[in-house]
């Protein structure tokens, strides 16, 4: 093949011609091309060991950036290619047990300068500026392979949709806002759908001034969720991929959040019989995930994968309410490896983390006195700053010293009792099994097995979460 030398760095179209050349080769295969015009100082075996260091984030980046299109890598706030408006990012993808193809990570576009971000609009924000004209090269993560032997697969320009920037925009907004409330400290990935504030510093106790409070808060930098990138990867990267059914297909005033609550409220009162009558669904033979499918159904999704949450990763959980104004069910997360649960710091926590980046959109149903489902309404949620890194970490904590000190176990009337944290013992969270049965067990710390386990939000709780009017 040969190669093309150059690249106009003022023409998009020919970084991408020339990025394209990539696709195919290995991360050695790209130092190895590096025989002209290069930056590179030093010996390429000892340059290729260096970028291989998984501990050096970015180094891949880097690899691109200087062996292939021959610049020095920076930290400038302006995008790779300026001339061009274009910035440069290289980042993994994972083929997943299903044969289904995600992105890896979040996609990491620039730091948040607390004391000057909320001065910028997002029109004239840095993080527009590095964002809505991206050359995105992919490529795919495999474990157990050498960083320099992964393959580059894909190479190719994105702009987000125009859909996709109003929210883009009001996420922005979202994150500005709590830095202008004084509220940097209490920033999470919860709090947006698609661009979110992600943690991004060297040491946990790193900490930044913020100004509108004396609380210091952690270094954090804009990033495109990893189910946003997962869908740009499916969407516009591979070819002939299909797409998911959107929510809103043409323009409105509203954000999304409020197009989504206000066209279910339509519905408010509406019984299950009502809902399948008007959808065209049997209710004799209801799915088990009839309330969901309906809220589905309302939003006019055939299926029960929309577009903009999947994008945002939102959770969708339905929720029931009995007449007496009680919630019968506690919410459950995915177990938890008691082995692995007590290499973890809170910091790095895979519960934690979850609910810290997690947003839901609870569909609210009540019985009535008939003993008939009733549609509420519904609401997004992500868990509160102090609730998360108070009772949360309480019982995450307790957890693991239970689990370092060795679980006690009883067996009282043939049943299995442990000194997990209860429900009685906590207004937000416990830990309960999770187990099809108790040989469904995994290996303690100390050698014994134990029935699976989950961490769990209690049903009071979820329910001091809800809008008062579902309780009517």
């Amino acid at each position: 093949m040969d190669y093309l030398k150059n690249y106009d760095e003022t023409s998009p179209t020919s970084i991408e011609q020339y990025a394209q050349q990539l696709i195919g080769l290995s991360f050695e295969d790209v130092i190895a091309l590096d025989t002209e015009d290069s930056i590179i100082k030093e010996d390429s075996a000892v340059y290729g060991a260096a970028h291989e260091n998984k501990k050096r984030k970015g180094g891949l980046g880097e690899l691109i950036e200087e062996c292939f299109f021959h610049y020095a890598c920076n930290s400038d706030s302006q995008p790779d290619f300026d001339k061009a408006g274009c910035e440069l990012k290289v980042t993994p993808y994972k083929q997943n047990k299903n044969g289904s193809l995600s992105a890896k990570e979040r996609l990491v576009i620039t730091m948040i300068n607390y004391m000057d971000v909320v001065n910028e609009t997002f029109e004239t924000s840095h993080v527009w500026n590095k964002s809505n004209l991206i050359l995105l090269i992919y490529y795919l993560w495999q474990p157990g392979v050498d960083r320099l032997k992964y393959k580059i697969n894909y190479a190719s320009l994105f702009t987000p949709p125009n859909q996709d920037i109003a929210i883009i925009k009001h996420d922005f907004e979202t994150i500005t806002s709590k830095i202008k409330s004084g509220l940097a400290h209490e920033l999470s990935g919860s709090d947006t759908l698609y661009l979110e504030a992600c943690t991004k510093a060297a040491k946990s106790t790193d900490r930044r001034p913020q100004p509108y409070s004396d609380i210091l808060a952690k270094p954090r930098a804009f990033a495109f969720k990893n189910s946003y990138m997962t869908y740009v990867l499916n969407t516009f990267i591979i070819p002939g991929k299909t797409t998911y059914e959107p929510i809103i297909s043409g323009t409105t005033t509203e954000s999304f959040e409020d197009y989504v609550v206000n066209k279910i409220a339509q519905y408010k009162n509406y019984s299950e019989a009502q809902l399948c009558d008007l959808f065209g669904i049997n209710f004799e033979k209801k799915p088990k995930n009839l309330e969901a499918m309906l809220a589905y159904k309302i939003l006019g999704i055939k299926g029960n994968k929309a577009e903009e949450f999947e994008k945002a990763g939102i959770v969708v959980k339905t929720i029931r309410i009995s007449k007496n104004n009680k919630i019968k069910e506690n919410m459950s997360f995915p177990t938890f490896k008691f082995k692995e649960l007590v290499k973890e710091t809170w910091e790095n926590s895979t519960f934690g983390n979850y609910l810290a980046d997690t947003r839901f959109f609870f569909v609210v149903y009540k019985f009535d006195d008939n003993n008939e489902l009733r549609l509420k309404g519904c609401q997004f949620w992500n868990i509160p700053y102090d609730d998360l890194n108070g009772n949360v970490k309480e019982v995450w904590n307790e957890t693991v010293n239970v689990l370092k000190a060795g679980l006690v176990i009883k067996e009282v009337n043939g049943r299995l009792t442990n000194n997990f944290p209860k429900a009685s013992q906590n207004p937000i969270c416990h830990v309960r099994p999770h187990a099809q049965n108790k040989n469904d067990v995994y290996e303690l710390p100390d050698g014994r097995t134990y029935p699976k386990q989950c961490f769990w939000l209690n049903n009071s709780y979820i329910l001091s979460q809800l809008n008062n009017d579902f309780l009517e």
